[in-house]
């Protein structure tokens, strides 16, 4: 493996240009210099977000939608400019096909409620897989619970890799749907989704993808995917929290009925009978998060600028790196060892406790994430009751996967 210094120079790629673009990757921590390693849960925002927000914050804030007056007219631009930016962002057909939600777990729960609840009948199915986030596994249980469904889910290998032939081999004449990760927040697996939709397209079965650990890593075409629905958070892809988007194929969400009532979700309401407004206001009732929607729109175009192939070649380069680091040191072991893995690494240290390897790496200034990742599951899977996750993003650096590796055998000697 090459040192740090060589290393850094083999990717063409900027990364300490790159960083300076980000404020709170400069801060010290501890009396350390922050090593942020926990993008997975929420990557970091570049000047170019937080500008957006400050100025709409600033100069622009009113009500979208329904006033006249100069700053409501203002806002309005700049949040339906922001959805634009999002069409382009995942190729959708229309910005009709691009509603603005909470994040990823509503957009599932509001497809689980609008689409699959109307839909489904008792011996009807549902079909997932074992790596899911608990937000692809809990709305999918919920309207089961309500319609007589079944979940049906299909396996993982000891590597966390999903092969199309176990998922094909239980799609039957019963599946409805298939909802899937596009990459796993827990292992890193990036699923062959492609082949997943194709073969679930044949059957005539919907597909919903999160794609909430893929956006900031992957080029998303949803055309070129040919998924029916696409659903994923800002603050995964370097915008704000609490805002994300549900792309869904026009056709189908023109024929499912809006899910929450209110305001702008309307054109008209008497006391016996409401006409619901058209796409894609129908499933955006009330005041949206609107400094968040322009923030979105602001990440959406930073990443659009990016050379988003040499950012990925960066983050291969630092999953090799930290794979060959981590996997020197003694019992140490990597979970999930997928042959097409996202940047990120999960693993356990033999006789050190999850949470107390997260606080030993806090005391050097580095930030990871431990627990079970809300994917309860796949921690059954490999009979762990948690992990440490180190998650990369383009701004990370070989140096402070170094540290990672000497604060981790650090903590292990400790315990030892």
């Amino acid at each position: 493996m090459k040192n740090s210094a060589l290393a850094d120079r083999s990717v063409d790629f900027d990364v300490h240009a790159l960083r300076r673009q980000f404020p709170v990757l400069s801060r010290m921590v501890r009396g350390k210099p922050l090593a942020y390693l926990d993008n997975g849960a929420s990557a970091q925002r570049p000047n170019a977000v937080i500008d957006a927000v400050d100025d709409y914050e600033r100069r622009h804030h009113a009500n979208i939608h329904r006033g006249v007056h100069t700053l409501s007219q203002e806002a309005t631009a700049l949040y339906e400019h922001a959805r634009d930016r999002l069409v382009q962002f995942i190729n959708a057909r229309s910005r009709h096909e691009v509603i603005f939600v909470r994040g990823t777990t509503e957009a599932i729960n509001l497809v689980a409620q609008s689409y699959a609840r109307p839909l489904l009948k008792p011996g009807d199915e549902i079909l997932i897989t074992h790596l899911e986030h608990h937000a692809n596994i809990v709305p999918w249980q919920m309207v089961c619970e309500q319609t007589g469904a079944t979940l049906v889910v299909a396996p993982i290998d000891s590597r966390g890799e999903v092969h199309v032939d176990a998922v094909t081999a239980l799609m039957s004449p019963r599946t409805r749907l298939l909802a899937c990760a596009h990459v796993s927040n827990a292992l890193g697996t990036v699923l062959p989704l492609h082949r997943l939709i194709a073969a679930a397209k044949a059957r005539g079965i919907v597909t919903l993808v999160d794609g909430a650990q893929a956006v900031p890593h992957l080029t998303v075409d949803v055309q070129d995917l040919g998924c029916d629905f696409y659903a994923f958070s800002g603050h995964k892809m370097f915008g704000p929290t609490g805002v994300g988007v549900l792309y869904g194929r026009e056709q189908l969400l023109e024929r499912m009925p809006p899910w929450q009532g209110g305001g702008e979700m309307i054109l008209a309401v008497t006391f016996a009978k409401t006409t619901y407004n058209g796409l894609p206001n129908k499933f955006e009732a009330g005041t949206p998060n609107i400094s968040g929607g322009v923030g979105l729109g602001a990440a959406a175009d930073f990443l659009l600028r990016l050379d988003r192939s040499a950012a990925a070649r960066h983050e291969t380069a630092l999953l090799d790196h930290a794979t060959a680091a981590l996997s020197r040191i003694p019992d140490l072991r990597i979970v999930g060892t997928a042959r097409d893995k996202a940047s990120l690494v999960s693993f356990s240290v033999a006789g050190v406790h999850p949470h107390d390897l997260g606080t030993i790496l806090d005391e050097d200034g580095i930030a990871i994430r431990t627990g079970h990742h809300c994917a309860m599951p796949v921690m059954d899977f490999f009979k762990l009751p948690a992990t440490a996750r180190a998650s990369f993003a383009f701004y990370n650096t070989f140096e402070e996967i170094d540290r990672l590796a000497a604060g981790v055998e650090r903590a292990r000697r400790l315990f030892a």
